[in-house]
């Protein structure tokens, strides 16, 4: 809550690095918060420690291209658990069906298809074969290849 913005990306980064479940309430917290730099630290601290609140938000954080990598890693730490597979796919899917996700942010959300099992991923990566963006089709191509 600290009125500096560079102070409360610190604590939330310094949070991140703490085990326990108080550091985890406190990053949840912060995931509420309308600072996205404070959003996009939580998030992947959340997913990576399994807290499928933080979906959302590293979904918008692959769209929009801001620490796209550590995003799509943490939604690959939630997508190992089959429960929450399917959810995660959904929502990645549910992105890339936006009539204003660009070529740029299609390509991001296929990359984060890699780390998704289940068959909802793997029909997502076929539609994304013929995307009309060469780059994207390329990579779900090659992501399927993977999968074989």
């Amino acid at each position: 809550g600290a009125p500096e913005a560079a102070v409360r990306e610190r604590a939330v980064r310094c949070l991140a690095a703490m085990p326990g479940d108080d550091a985890t309430e406190h990053l949840r917290r912060a995931l509420d918060t309308p600072d996205a730099v404070v959003r996009g630290c939580a998030a992947p601290a959340l997913g990576t420690r399994g807290v499928t609140d933080a979906v959302p938000e590293l979904v918008d954080m692959i769209v929009d291209g801001r620490n796209d990598t550590d995003a799509a890693d943490a939604l690959a730490v939630l997508a190992a658990d089959p429960a929450s597979a399917d959810a995660v796919a959904g929502r990645l899917v549910a992105r890339l069906a936006e009539g204003a996700t660009g070529p740029g942010a299609r390509g991001r959300l296929t990359q984060a298809l890699a780390g998704v099992p289940g068959a909802r991923a793997r029909r997502a990566l076929e539609e994304l074969s013929r995307d009309e963006d060469r780059a994207v089709a390329l990579t779900a191509v090659y992501l399927l290849r993977l999968r074989e």
